[in-house]
Parts: structure tokens; C-alpha cells; sequence
């Protein structure tokens, strides 16, 4: 997750984005919440140990793949990271990547070497700080997977406003953010604009703190729950409506796990309130339904995905086992057969009409 920054004053990019979230119609107090949680990271965490809740720490083990890319990268940029979730997934090779709120490009630089020399990493963040330390190392960082010219960049904006950052419609097969939409004052607007940056076929692969309720305005607005991830966490819920009314019509759940709130005047605050770190998978699909419908199509998994020959588990309802048919609604059908998927499944009888 970005670590930001205390500002003394709002800064031209700040103001611009208050412009633009004012010309939404949507009354959002936007320069609070940045300044929340600019204040938060900047000034009261110093690190992971300071912090009061699971929330922004990662507790599942990282594939293999991702572990061996770890080790290369610099130990500065790994020691400002925060995260929720590895929102990583295997066999990227080849692909045009995105990561909102970078922060110091922990997940660009292990993506880097993830999607390879013939493959792009693009990280957007809004602090001056965490840019510099994300580009700091890039050229070392090219020279340690010996790749000729650098296939990662950052650039600064909001990611509310992608295209202001310089991010072309359709110019992106893969999406990643670890644990920062829930800090957006206007997260539809933020997947709005994931889903217009993606090519068709192209998947939001990303890890995010939501909540069993609507949360009352004042756990909302609250400085450390807003720094913790808490404040702005979505009810699950809210999330799949606005998945769906941006056009991201089936998000499907890859991992769950409950977040602890360990300081007792925050647990007083939460009340009954469950928090969950969740992983979630959207496709940009034309073709994609609202509901699963039965088209009598069976796929099978070839076993070529890195690290899993014997199998492979496209969310928690669908784990595929190496040539074993399986029957599959028409969505599932589309989302390993006509995306970055498709050369690692065969799938029979598509396209056909309902049974």
C-alpha cells in the first residue's frame, strides 16, 4: 500500500483532483481523507510494528514465483512496504500491467520480472516521496534481470483520473492495487477507470480490505481507522452493485481472511463490525452475464500455469485439476478461455446455445 507523506498545504495535483471530484456531482471530502491518511503513514507509523489492526500486513504465503522475485529486489523499496494480499498471480509472461497506488513499487518491481523483458509495469501513485523511492532503483533493478531497456515505469497521479496519469483506454491487459481503493473517496470512479484502462479480456487482480456492513460516518471518517484501512472499507456487498454497474458484471473471490483489530478503543468503535483482507478477480468481458447459465461447456486445465502442474484455482469455487473435465457456467467458460488464460485451457462445446 502507498505510504504518504504529511503536506503542509494542498499541492497543484491535490487541488486539481478536488476540482475534478467536484465536477462529478459527487460532494466528497477528498482533502481530508488524503490528508488523514498522509498524516497517518507519514507521521504516526514509523512501521508494520505500530500498526493497530491486521488490516495492512500480509499473512498468506506468496506463490514460489513470487518469493524468488522478492529476493531481488532492492531491500529499501521492500522495507516501505504495507499490504494486505499478494495480488500476484502466476503467469503474467508477456503481459502490460498497472499497479494503483504503487507506493514504493514493491509489487511493480516483483511484477517486472514476473511479466518479463516483453512485458510492461506501470505504477500510478499520487506522492512526490514514494516516486522518487520507486524510480530510484529501476535502472539497477533492469541490470539485475538483464533486461537491455527497462520495462517498468511510475507516474504520478490520482487514481481516480487514470487517463490524467497518462493511462491510454484499452492499453492494459492486467490491473493490480494492494490495499488502496478502500483509501479512494470515490471508489466507483476508481473502478469506472480500471475497467475503461483494460483491453477486452483484461482482468483487476487485486487485494482489498471490505466489511460484513455499511459503516457509520463516524468509524468512516476516523484517522485511524481511515489510516488503517478500516474507515474506507467497502461493504462486500456495495462492491459487487458497483462491480456491476461499471461492467465488471461477475467479480469472483479468490481468498479470504478476517482481519484482527487488536487496540481496544477501535474495537469499541467497530462494534459488531467484521472486517476481511479479500482478493478479488474481474474480467473485462463483453460477452459476461450477470448470472452463471448453463451452456453444457466442460473445461479442462492443461497443468502449463507456473508452479501448478497439478492443478489451478480460478477463485474459491473453481479449482481445476490437471485434464479432469470440469462442467463450467458460460462465464467461467469465458474467463479461461478468452483471456490471458486461455493457452493453459481447452474448453468444449462453447458458444452454445443454453441447455
Amino acid at each position: 500500500m502507498m505510504l504518504m507523506q504529511k503536506l503542509s498545504r494542498p499541492s497543484a495535483l491535490c487541488r486539481a483532483f478536488s476540482t475534478k471530484m467536484a465536477d462529478t456531482g459527487i460532494e466528497m471530502k477528498a482533502d481530508k481523507v488524503y490528508e488523514s491518511v498522509s498524516n497517518y503513514y507519514g507521521k504516526v507509523l514509523s512501521s508494520s510494528k505500530d500498526l493497530k489492526t491486521s488490516a495492512c500486513t500480509t499473512s498468506m504465503r506468496p506463490s514460489e514465483e513470487v518469493i524468488e522475485a522478492l529476493t531481488r529486489v532492492p531491500s529499501t523499496i521492500k522495507d516501505r512496504f504495507y499490504g494486505c494480499g499478494t495480488p500476484l498471480p502466476q503467469g503474467i509472461t508477456g503481459l502490460d500491467l498497472l499497479d494503483l497506488g504503487s507506493g514504493s513499487g514493491r509489487d511493480c518491481y516483483v511484477a517486472a520480472a514476473m511479466v518479463g523483458p516483453n512485458g510492461s509495469v506501470t505504477g500510478v501513485d499520487m506522492t512526490d516521496e514514494q516516486l522518487e523511492v520507486a524510480s530510484k532503483f529501476v535502472p539497477e533493478y533492469m541490470d539485475t534481470l538483464g533486461y537491455k531497456t527497462s520495462n517498468l515505469k511510475f507516474k504520478k497521479g490520482y487514481i481516480e483520473f487514470l487517463k490524467d496519469a497518462g493511462v491510454e483506454p484499452e492499453s492494459v491487459d492486467m490491473v493490480i492495487s494492494n490495499c488502496v481503493i478502500n483509501l479512494s473517496p470515490n471508489k466507483e470512479l476508481v473502478m469506472k477507470g480500471v475497467y475503461e484502462a483494460l483491453r477486452e479480456g483484461g482482468e483487476l487482480y487485486f487485494s482489498d480490505v471490505y466489511c460484513d456492513r455499511r459503516l457509520p460516518e463516524e468509524v468512516r471518517n476516523h484517522d485511524v481507522m481511515l489510516g488503517e484501512c478500516l474507515g474506507g472499507a467497502l461493504y462486500i456487498e456495495d462492491f459487487r452493485r458497483i462491480c456491476q454497474r461499471v461492467g465488471f458484471l461477475d467479480p469472483r473471490q479468490l481468498s479470504i481472511e478476517p482481519i484482527e483489530v487488536n487496540d481496544p478503543e477501535l474495537k469499541l468503535l467497530c462494534g459488531s463490525a467484521n472486517f476481511y483482507s479479500i482478493t478479488y478477480r474481474c474480467f473485462k468481458l463483453s460477452n459476461m452475464e450477470t448470472l452463471c447459465e448453463d451452456y453444457g461447456q466442460v473445461a479442462y486445465y492443461k497443468g502449463t500455469l507456473p508452479n501448478n502442474p497439478n492443478s489451478y484455482m480460478l477463485d474459491d469455487h473453481h479449482v481445476f485439476e490437471t485434464g479432469k473435465p470440469m462442467l463450467v457456467c458460460g462465464n467461467t467458460a469465458s474467463m479461461v478461455s478468452e483471456t490471458w488464460m486461455k493457452e493453459h485451457f481447452e474448453v468444449v462445446k462453447n458458444n452454445a446455445t443454453r441447455t
